[in-house]
């Protein structure tokens, strides 16, 4: 017996009116501590969700922790010599389009923008994530303006180190007694051994379960995965990206 399944989703069309706004937030360039690398933003994390959003109708605006120009993390540039990269062809096209260039280019800092003007907030992880949204309390402000809201507030891989801290106007954990994710322990390991070295000044996993009254969830090591608990979202590493958006896009149908 044969089993019917169909597939009807809007895909945004050429001069199509945008649906709404969407806040993408990324790391200005930094340098790693523990490396000594120069470091930013992972690349996937900001043209996967990229690519979502825009073919689902929404409007992106893309803004940074210091304002400026932005960089992606070497080993996510699928033109980078490692070939680490190299099968991510979504980021390879946007990298041809003058608009995605300039995208990256002179970015407003976040402490220029108001969630009242958008719909949601999705932060882009990579490794500068760790220096410079940690402890950033304008950042922590943003995110929780979006989140108490009620719009989805969503961050990915090593941006959601922003939730180990963050607190609600109560003064609460925002994850308290929330379900979610981000970079695991195990897929740490891969990364230091795949390079010879510890990468991360901490891991998010660790931290995440010395917190009492919530769940931090993982997949096995690099597969796509993404948490909605109410109207934050979170994805897990570089994988994830889509999923999280695609989670955020289904809130707004909801």
């Amino acid at each position: 017996m044969q089993t019917l399944h169909e597939i009807n989703q809007y895909v945004h069309f050429h001069g199509a009116p945008t649906k709404g706004k969407i806040l993408m937030v990324a790391s200005s360039p930094s340098t790693s501590q523990q490396t000594g690398w120069p470091i930013g933003f992972w690349a996937s994390e900001l043209t996967h969700p990229l690519r979502v959003f825009q073919e689902a109708g929404y409007e992106v605006e893309l803004v940074s922790t210091e304002g400026g120009d932005l960089m992606m993390d070497g080993y996510s540039n699928p033109t980078d010599a490692s070939g680490y990269s190299a099968h991510d062809i979504i980021t390879l096209g946007y990298m041809q389009k003058p608009e995605f260039n300039a995208m990256l280019k002179d970015t407003k800092k976040l402490t220029e923008v108001e969630a009242k003007n958008y719909d949601a907030i999705f932060l882009v992880g990579g490794q500068g994530p760790m220096y410079t949204y940690k402890g950033n309390a304008a950042l922590q402000k943003l995110f929780v303006a979006f989140y108490e809201s009620g719009k989805p507030s969503a961050a990915v891989c090593h941006s959601t180190t922003l939730l180990l801290e963050i607190k609600k106007s109560n003064g609460e954990l925002l994850v308290k007694g929330k379900t979610w994710t981000g970079f695991a322990d195990d897929e740490e390991d891969f990364a230091d051994q795949a390079v010879g070295m510890k990468i991360q000044p901490y891991r998010i996993e660790t931290e995440a379960r010395k917190i009492a009254n919530t769940t931090f969830k993982v997949a096995a090591p690099f597969r796509s995965y993404a948490v909605a608990d109410g109207n934050l979202i979170t994805g897990q590493q570089q994988n994830s990206g889509a999923a999280v958006a695609e989670l955020v896009v289904a809130m707004f149908h909801q």
